[in-house]
């Protein structure tokens, strides 16, 4: 049974019979199993026992009032039937909750329920209202129907970024010297065989370079270029208007940023769009110069992936997650064990503070979302929960006057949506958005 526990349950176990045999009892008591209840208690359960001044040494002298102690010391006990019967009852709890394992309120709730032993005469001593931590419990274990697709639901919308590449991003260069292409040619409208002219005009950037290695330079794409018939449509004087094209192109620009870890949109992450999205007059010139999309792409990416910005690295890991319990959809939840999983940014050394380890969320978000059998090399997808996050972190990551998102700009983002699946996960955890606020701002005055 004990496979099905999830890691704090386990210590929860343990110390009950580390307990017993420091004390020379024959066998493991539920008495023995409070004692260990109230020492690995955190977030609401330690809430609970804090508000009624019940420490773990007044704890231990009730105890021992009521449980058979000896010097003779065992090298392993039993548990006596009353304390099978509430671990049996615990995995009743967890499935009527929903969840694959036992957590450690499952546990507590178990006891609780519990009417053979002393449990509640030594609570009753310190008047722990045991009806209200029932019914907190519960609520907190407690888990919704599933949904046959993921919780959060997935992006199906582009967002207006217009705003973002005339504002202060690291294209406006870029497109300065596009804009001043139109009046040169017959074109009104910015498509992206200007905004590609534009970067190539950059001969000494290093997006250039990477270009040239492939045959596509200032003049080859101009030549190019000048084969292809004209094209006309309205202008809207007051702003620069995109193809249709260009606008798909430049959304997915604007997506790719935030997934590599950036708070601007580069040329690169331009470049990029054009080549994920297949679309406008500069894809077809890149065909004509017989370029290998795959390639050229492994090549942007690669001096970026080698600054190994901490987001990128996040979503990355994110990515494996999902694939790992056989998904192809990534929500905050997976966000959640990404950083994580990282290990080292501020967001993991909050977490890892308020004692949430990998394994337990794993196990709680297998036990809400199951397993799937999507093959390992399907597009990953985000929900529109998560778009929403990496949104917000690229607000605050900007806010901050950063160059890039950061690990506490996610986990930020993530508490300022309540009902997302991460926050979810982390209040089962016993952990909540005022703890990781404070977390954070302390992480950051250090």
């Amino acid at each position: 049974m004990l496979e099905k526990f999830t890691e704090q349950a386990i210590n929860t176990v343990s110390e009950s019979q580390n307990y017993a045999l420091s004390l020379g009892s024959s066998e493991v008591c539920l008495e023995h199993l409070l004692y260990a209840i109230v020492k690995e208690s955190k977030g609401i359960s330690l809430r609970l026992f804090k508000t009624n001044d019940i420490t773990l040494e007044k704890v231990d002298k009730a105890v021992r009032r009521y449980v058979s102690q000896s010097t003779n010391k065992f090298s392993q006990i039993p548990f006596n039937n009353h304390y099978k019967e509430v671990l049996k009852k615990s995995l009743d709890l967890a499935k009527i909750s929903g969840h694959q394992n036992i957590l450690y309120e499952h546990l507590f709730l178990a006891l609780l329920t519990d009417k053979s032993s002393n449990v509640s005469q030594i609570l009753d001593e310190f008047e722990f209202n045991i009806f209200k931590a029932k019914d907190l419990l519960s609520r907190l274990v407690q888990k919704k129907q599933k949904a046959l697709e993921h919780p959060e639901g997935e992006e199906k919308e582009r967002k207006n970024i217009i705003d973002y590449v005339f504002d202060d991003s690291g294209v406006a260069p870029v497109f300065n010297r596009a804009i001043s292409k139109l009046s040169t040619t017959d074109y009104e409208i910015l498509g992206t065989e200007q905004i590609v002219a534009s970067i190539l005009e950059d001969r000494d950037s290093d997006l250039s370079k990477i270009f040239a290695q492939f045959g596509i330079t200032a003049e080859s794409f101009d030549e190019k270029l000048k084969s292809l018939q004209s094209r006309k449509a309205e202008y809207d004087a007051k702003r620069v208007v995109f193809t249709p094209k260009a606008f798909v192109v430049m959304s997915s620009a604007l997506e790719i940023a935030k997934e590599l870890g950036s708070s601007k949109v580069l040329p690169e992450h331009i470049a990029l769009g054009i080549l994920k999205s297949k679309k406008g007059v500069a894809y077809e010139i890149f065909e004509q110069l017989n370029v290998k999309e795959e390639d050229l792409m492994n090549a942007i990416i690669k001096p970026i992936e080698k600054q190994m910005p901490e987001t990128l690295v996040i979503l990355k890991l994110a990515k494996e997650e999902a694939r790992r319990i056989g998904k192809k959809v990534v929500g905050t939840e997976m966000l959640l064990l990404g950083i994580i999983s990282e290990g080292a940014g501020i967001g993991a050394r909050v977490l890892s503070k308020l004692e949430i380890t990998l394994q337990d969320a794993r196990k709680i978000i297998e036990s809400q979302l199951g397993y799937g059998n999507d093959y390992f090399d399907s597009e990953i997808v985000f929900t529109k929960r998560a778009k929403a996050v990496l949104e917000k972190a690229w607000s605050l990551a900007k806010e901050g006057n950063k160059d890039r998102i950061a690990s506490e700009d996610l986990l930020m983002a993530i508490i300022s949506e309540p009902s997302a699946l991460a926050m979810k996960v982390l209040e089962q955890l016993g952990v909540d958005a005022v703890e990781i606020k404070y977390g954070i701002l302390k992480e950051l005055e250090s």
